[in-house]
């Protein structure tokens, strides 16, 4: 018999959706838009992505990584 190595341990908390209603990108106050599978928030309008830590977004531009335009 199997144990499970992830038994009694907590899981990490999710992104609470509802806030990206009340946040903003901090560099251009443009929309952002969550992306799930990378844990981050993401300026289009900045090329920044925002990392999520423990369910909290990190909104500080020196802890967001910069990305490619499309």
């Amino acid at each position: 018999m199997t144990q499970d190595p992830t038994a009694g341990t907590p899981a990490t908390p999710g992104f609470n959706r509802h806030m990206l209603e009340a946040l903003v990108c901090p560099v251009t106050h443009a929309t952002l838009h969550y992306d799930a599978a990378k844990q981050e928030l993401v300026s289009r309008a900045a090329g920044l992505a925002f990392p999520i830590r423990d369910g909290i977004p990190i909104m500080l531009v020196g802890e967001a990584r910069q990305i490619k335009a499309d």
